[in-house]
């Protein structure tokens, strides 16, 4: 059993949901912590903050305390962290926790630089505790991009779109980015493992796109074209519909990009500045899920369709 905390932004707080809810198969999905038997990558997402991976469990804070002489350290230094779950806890009684825990740990407690990082929580009513391993928010990195549209998706959205797309297990998943600009969701799901390639219909964009995958070591998967002649089948497709500060696109050209994904992705995550319901159904497209994310007055429709 694995357990999982996030946090999020109240603007981002749909995709959150909408993220999880894929990762983890949960339709509710809300209290910043989740308890599963599926052991994901705590970076997958960049809404989750750590995984607590259980060892111990019990109905009482004094009985888990009990289990905790048994642990085997194999003289390494450890930390305990109070991790918060659905119960709310004051700063000082979550570290009256950490030192009660750490305090029948037998080895030697290293707040600094510690071996062992062990977490501690209290989730639908029972505690918990087990290695723990914290987010390193790799996307945060590739914000710095040489590269940028000031309109692209924000590096965290793009990530979160990906595991959208991908679902939880990516080892055999075939995916695309038809319209990629300067590679941004190409760079989140390359750093996650993820089988994807880029196509584009600008030149500057293609160029762009490759001095940034090049910039973060990942390998060039862009090919400049159009992408209602791309041929070939992907598992899913990730397509930020293209369109400036001043319009967007027609719609007669909208159904065109939307027909042409039709044939070569089973489904395929549609980002759009304005609803496309209509269009998506012209397409034969069903959704099965959909969100916004907003940011001030700007506002992102996210349509998943099969």
């Amino acid at each position: 059993m694995f357990i999982y905390t996030y946090a999020c932004h109240e603007d981002e707080a749909n995709l959150c949901q909408l993220e999880l809810q894929t990762l983890f198969g949960y339709e509710d999905v809300c209290g910043g912590a989740i308890s599963s038997p599926y052991e994901l990558p705590v970076d997958r997402s960049p809404f989750m903050k750590r995984r607590i991976s259980v060892m111990l469990e019990a109905n009482s804070f004094e009985e888990l305390a009990l289990q905790l002489p048994a642990l085997e350290l194999g003289g390494k230094t450890f930390k305990v962290l109070f991790t918060p779950g659905d119960e709310s806890f004051a700063f000082e009684e979550q570290r009256q926790h950490e030192r009660a825990a750490g305090a029948v740990i037998r080895g030697k407690a290293d707040m600094r630089r510690a071996e062992c990082l062990y977490g501690l929580t209290k989730l639908n009513g029972r505690w918990y505790f087990g290695p723990c391993e914290e987010n390193g928010a790799a996307w945060l990195k590739h914000q710095s991009k040489p590269q940028n549209y000031s309109t692209a998706l924000p590096t965290r959205a793009a990530r979160a779109l990906v595991n959208v797309a991908a679902g939880p297990a990516i080892g055999q998943l075939r995916v695309i980015d038809p319209c990629c600009g300067m590679g941004t969701v190409l760079i989140e799901a390359m750093s996650m493992g993820i089988d994807i390639e880029g196509v584009d219909l600008n030149p500057l964009a293609v160029r762009g796109a490759r001095i940034n995958l090049a910039h973060f070591g990942y390998p060039d998967r862009v090919k400049l074209g159009d992408m209602r002649l791309l041929e070939g089948q992907y598992d899913a497709a990730i397509v930020d519909m293209p369109y400036n500060l001043c319009s967007v696109l027609p719609e007669e050209e909208q159904l065109e990009m939307l027909l042409a994904i039709r044939k070569w992705a089973k489904r395929a995550v549609i980002v759009t500045t304005v609803p496309i319901a209509a269009q998506l159904e012209k397409a034969s497209w069903r959704i099965t899920k959909s969100t916004t994310l907003s940011k001030a007055s700007f506002t992102r429709y996210i349509s998943v369709v099969e």
